[in-house]
């Protein structure tokens, strides 16, 4: 089976991790505007409305859209029993407490009483149950439906029968089973909740209808309530006065579809949306207007160099001392600041730096081009002919073939930028693809594709030395698709092959109890910095532009754009 390189754009990118190696181009959410604006009086603008924006979506179903912009969107409509924090921990949401055990099998739930469906009708446990069973009727059908399949990655196969099963207890208390415990039980936890009354009709399960597309009618338990949908043209919210967190400030939110999110700035500049995000890192412009405030947040995609393991340079017992050279070689500061304007996030490891699972110590190869050239030398490496390349005993030169997709401008970009660095060390990089791509005219959709298939062949084929691509990385930390030795013909297309990193992947996969997740994923960390089976580049970051009269604790994140949109309100300046 061929490694998945053309990345089907969905929601469950933040379920499944996702090889980015086709798609055109994230610090803790900061604001780049003032504090001084806080010294200004304001007054709140009652019967507010906040315009976001969507693109066309199928379905205003939230366990069946393939829509990412609709997804978030859907996130002020619905709950889940857990949310993930800032730090990507899962919490409890309408869960007021939890106990797991059986080994991680089995997880009872006591549920909050004090939740309200914006009909008016109690949550109870009916509702979960009824949502889980759905999840199971629709299987693959639905966007969460492989949610615990895709949580296990490499040990999938141990565990085909994992799926969810539900028992309720009473009205508040549910108890919650799964085939074999796994680390990532409370992650996969994190579905929207749909209502069963809604559904249920009379005698049968009813499953089917929770899964329609058509004439979908949104009922959750968010901060904001389903008005009324403009087929192709807005989605319209109110505020939840029953919101169990108490009423939004703000009364009125609209979804504005457009085209597709290419729109989304030029929407924004023209007034037509109070909040846009911005994924092409030139966002500094709007902090000038005087009408904007910027939040900028770390993504999921992140950047790395992949090393081709069925290669004996980097497979024999040299070879880490090799890869170390390389990642000490490359100033990724400079890429970020050149590439990315400073908007990307160094980082050694794939878990995000927001993570409660990333270690402090996962910052380890800083630019250090004498190091660099130790490590080589060690290795026998040196410059005989002074032709700034350094050669082997045999007078071989140290020449490495570096191949990435010539689509991606930003990855055309970086590739001679690692040239350049890797060179002042002595180390020849050859950019195996066509550099001069963008001056060959208009790119189509159909070179494109054909870029594309021809990077999936070469990767496939084991047709390269060093590879430039990227992740996006699931909020569900799950690293074995990556690296572990039975995932060679599928993800782990650097054939990377190594007991240790198998041994040590399943004991993170398999800690259910928070603290031996925390201590085996700091050892995982520390192996992977140790071996390097990929050199880490960093994690691109994104922004959301936001209209400035906007005041409140929005707090975005890669998987909850609109996060704290319920705290905010709108005001206006007192002249």
């Amino acid at each position: 089976m061929k490694p998945k390189i053309i990345l089907i754009f969905m929601i469950v990118i933040l379920i499944i991790s996702s090889l980015t190696g086709c798609i055109q181009e994230s610090s803790n959410v900061k604001n780049t505007i003032d504090n001084k604006d806080d010294e200004v009086d304001y007054v709140i603008v009652e019967n507010g409305q906040v315009v976001l924006p969507l693109t066309p979506f199928n379905t205003l179903n939230p366990l069946m859209t393939n829509n990412l912009s609709y997804y978030y969107f859907s996130k002020l409509i619905f709950d889940g029993l857990f949310e993930l924090d800032e730090k990507l921990e899962p919490v409890p949401n309408l869960v007021d407490s939890y106990n797991i055990s059986d080994s991680g099998n089995s997880i009872t739930l006591k549920l909050r009483d004090d939740i309200y469906w914006h009909d008016g009708e109690k949550f109870t446990s009916k509702d979960v149950f009824f949502t889980i069973n759905v999840l199971n009727y629709g299987k693959d059908e639905t966007a969460y439906g492989t949610m615990p399949s895709s949580a296990m990655g490499a040990f999938y196969d141990a565990n085909k029968n994992n799926s969810l099963t539900a028992s309720i207890i009473d009205d508040y208390n549910i108890e919650i089973k799964t085939g074999n415990g796994f680390s990532n039980f409370l992650e996969i936890l994190t579905f929207p909740i749909i209502p069963e009354h809604e559904f249920v009709i009379g005698k049968g399960n009813n499953y089917s209808s929770a899964l329609k597309l058509e004439d979908y009618v949104p009922i959750g338990t968010g901060p904001f309530k389903f008005i009324k949908y403009d087929k192709n043209k807005s989605v319209h919210l109110g505020a939840n006065e029953r919101y169990w967190k108490g009423k939004p400030d703000i009364d009125n939110v609209v979804g504005k579809i457009f085209a597709d999110e290419s729109l989304f700035i030029t929407a924004y500049e023209a007034g037509q949306l109070n909040i846009t995000p911005d994924f092409n890192a030139d966002w500094d412009k709007y902090t000038q207007n005087g009408r904007s405030k910027i939040m900028e947040y770390i993504s999921s995609d992140y950047e790395f160099l992949g090393f081709n393991f069925s290669k004996e340079i980097f497979n024999n017992e040299n070879g880490d001392d090799l890869r170390k050279a390389i990642a000490y070689g490359i100033d990724r500061q400079e890429i970020i600041r050149k590439i990315y304007l400073g908007h990307a996030t160094q980082t050694d490891v794939p878990i995000s730096p927001n993570s409660f699972l990333f270690a402090d110590e996962s910052n380890y190869y800083g630019y250090n081009k004498e190091l660099s050239k130790k490590f080589l030398e060690t290795l026998g490496y040196m410059d005989k002919n002074e032709d700034g390349i350094v050669e082997d005993a045999e007078g071989k030169n140290l020449t490495l073939r570096l191949i990435t997709n010539p689509v991606n401008e930003y990855r055309l970009r970086v590739a001679e930028l690692i040239r350049e660095d890797l060179k002042e060390v002595g180390i020849e990089i050859i950019l195996d693809f066509d550099t001069e791509i963008y001056d060959h005219g208009e790119m189509t959709e159909e070179i494109a594709e054909a870029q594309c298939e021809q990077l999936n062949n070469r990767i496939y084929n084991g047709d390269f030395d060093i590879v430039l691509l990227g992740w996006q990385i699931s909020t569900i930390p799950e690293l074995s698709f990556m690296f572990h030795s039975s995932q060679q013909n599928l993800n782990n297309f650097i054939k990377y092959n190594n007991p240790d990193m198998d041994s040590m992947l399943e004991k993170a996969f398999n800690s259910y109890n928070k603290e031996d997740k925390l201590s085996n994923y700091m050892e995982l960390q520390e192996f992977i910095i140790k071996e390097l089976p990929y050199v880490s580049l960093y994690y691109r970051n994104n922004a959301l532009i936001i209209d400035s009269n906007i005041k409140g604790e929005l707090s975005p994140t890669f998987f909850d754009l609109y996060n704290g949109l319920e705290k905010c309100l709108i005001v206006n300046e007192i002249e």
